[in-house]
C-alpha cells in the first residue's frame, strides 16, 4: 500500500512553509505577548503557525510552558514547572474575544505535579470563555491526567464541544518516544471514558517515526473500538537534534490514502496531510461531525 523507501536525510519540497509577512501575524503575536499567554504553536514549533496567526487564530497553551514529562518527539520545554499562572483563564478569554474567535482550541503541558493534572484549570478556562464570548465553541486537547476518571469528569462536566487526546504514535513505538506501552492503553481508556461520559472525541497520530502499515491500521482499529469520532494524521518533523529522528517522509498521496482508509474504519471525519496537526481545520471538523450526527 505504501512506499518502503525512506527519506530521512532531506526534507522534501512539500514540507516547505512560508515565512510570516502579513500584518495579522504580527498583530496576533503582539496580542499574545500583551496578554502574557503561551501557545502550542510556538512551544511545539508548529509548521502552521504562519498560516494560523495570519488568519488570527491560535491554540492556547495553559498551565505554563514547562512539561513534567520527557517525550522524545516534543519541542515543549521540559522540567519542573512553576505554579499555574494566575488569572490565566480570563487572559485566554480576553485574547480570544479580541481575536474574534468563535471556535477556541485550548491545550496544556502535562502537569503530573498537580493533584488533578490541571483538570480544574481546563474547566475554568472553558467556563470563562463562554462567559466572555456567548455562543463560543471550545475544543480541548487534554493530557491523560494519569488515567484519573474524576479529573476527566471535571473537564467533561463543563461540556467541551470536542475532547481531544492524542495517541501520538502506534503502541509499538511508545518505547522509542520515551513512553511506556501501558500509557497507550491508558490513553485509549481516556478516549473511551470520555465517549461514555457523553462527549465527542478526537485523537491525533504522527507518522514517520518507523511505524509499519500494520501499526497504523491497528491504531485506527484501536481508536474506533474506543468509539473515537475524529482523527488527525500528520508527518512527524524533528524539532531539534535532541529529539527522535525522522525515519520516513510520507508523500502527500499516501496521506490521501490514509484518510480514505481511516474513513472506512468509521471515523466521522479525518484530516490527513503532511502538515496537519491536532487543531488544524478544527472548526470544520467539528461542523462536519455535527452535520453527520444531524442526519
Amino acid at each position: 500500500m505504501f512506499s518502503s523507501e525512506l527519506h530521512p536525510d532531506k526534507k522534501p519540497f512539500w514540507l516547505k512553509v512560508k515565512f510570516p509577512s502579513h500584518k495579522n501575524y504580527f498583530l496576533t503575536s503582539g496580542l499574545l505577548k500583551e496578554k502574557g499567554l503561551h501557545t502550542i504553536c510556538q512551544s511545539a514549533k508548529c509548521p502552521n503557525i504562519t498560516e494560523c496567526w495570519t488568519n488570527k487564530t491560535a491554540t492556547f497553551l495553559i498551565l505554563g510552558d514547562t512539561c513534567t514529562r520527557n517525550c522524545a518527539f516534543c519541542a515543549v520545554e521540559k522540567g519542573i514547572p512553576s505554579r499555574p499562572p494566575k488569572d490565566e483563564a480570563r487572559r485566554v478569554a480576553d485574547a480570544a474575544a479580541e481575536m474574534n474567535l468563535r471556535y477556541v482550541v485550548v491545550t496544556s503541558v502535562t502537569r503530573d505535579d498537580l493533584p488533578d493534572g490541571g483538570a480544574f484549570h481546563f474547566a475554568e478556562t472553558i467556563e470563562t470563555l463562554r462567559e466572555k464570548i456567548p455562543g463560543v465553541r471550545v475544543e480541548v486537547l487534554i493530557p491523560d491526567f494519569k488515567g484519573d476518571i474524576n479529573a476527566l469528569k471535571t473537564v467533561i462536566d463543563v461540556r467541551p464541544d470536542i475532547l481531544n487526546h492524542n495517541l501520538e504514535v502506534p503502541e509499538s513505538l511508545y518505547p522509542s518516544i520515551n513512553r511506556k506501552k501501558a500509557s497507550y492503553i491508558r490513553s485509549l481508556g481516556v478516549l473511551e471514558s470520555a465517549k461514555r461520559l457523553g462527549t465527542t472525541t478526537k485523537s491525533g497520530l504522527m507518522i514517520g517515526l518507523g511505524e509499519t502499515e500494520e501499526d497504523i491500521l491497528q491504531t485506527f482499529s484501536d481508536l474506533r473500538r474506543a468509539s473515537c469520532d475524529l482523527l488527525t494524521i500528520g508527518q512527524y518533523l524533528r524539532p531539534g537534534k535532541d529529539n527522535v529522528p525522522v525515519r520516513k517522509y510520507y508523500p502527500p498521496l499516501e496521506f490521501v490514502q490514509l484518510k480514505k482508509i481511516a474513513l472506512d474504519f468509521g471515523f466521522s471525519d479525518v484530516e490527513s496531510a503532511p502538515l496537519v496537526r491536532s487543531s488544524y481545520n478544527a472548526y470544520n471538523m467539528f461542523l462536519s461531525c455535527k452535520k453527520k450526527r444531524a442526519h
